[in-house]
């Protein structure tokens, strides 16, 4: 499994940029990044090289941020790559709560991150059929 960290960001200009202004501070470096938003606030989710420093040294800044476990696969760059994870996932019965993919430039597969309700229920089920999944050490 793989921890990402969540910040809940008030819709100001400049809150951004002062979160990630507070993690290069610390020296901690943003590998993967996912921005939602409301009217009134929205939520940026992303791997860190340090998660459990990262939440604190937000949390010490005055930003509400907490981690949330959330598992990695490596798919084929080329049409169908995701759909077949996706289908294993259903087959599983896994819901999924939201992905988003992000690259590493030494990599030629897509990478996608996924939260789910039943993460053990979807790793069993996606390494039984062969998918790559990445641990902690593969991304930080």
């Amino acid at each position: 499994m793989i921890k990402q960290l969540s910040v809940f960001i008030e819709n100001k200009k400049g809150r951004l940029a002062k979160i990630t202004g507070v993690l290069a501070d610390a020296g901690i470096d943003l590998i993967a990044l996912s921005i939602a938003d409301t009217t009134n606030f929205g939520i940026m989710r992303g791997i860190v090289k340090d998660p459990d420093k990262a939440v604190n040294i937000l949390k010490e800044n005055g930003f509400t941020a907490s981690l949330a476990e959330v598992f990695v696969v490596e798919v084929p760059d080329e049409p169908g790559g995701l759909s077949n994870v996706l289908q294993l996932l259903d087959e599983a019965d896994v819901s999924i709560e939201y992905l988003y993919s992000f690259v590493f430039a030494q990599n030629e597969n897509a990478l996608i991150l996924f939260r789910v309700e039943d993460i053990d229920g979807a790793v069993a089920k996606l390494k039984q059929n062969g998918v790559k999944l990445l641990t902690a050490d593969d991304i930080y």
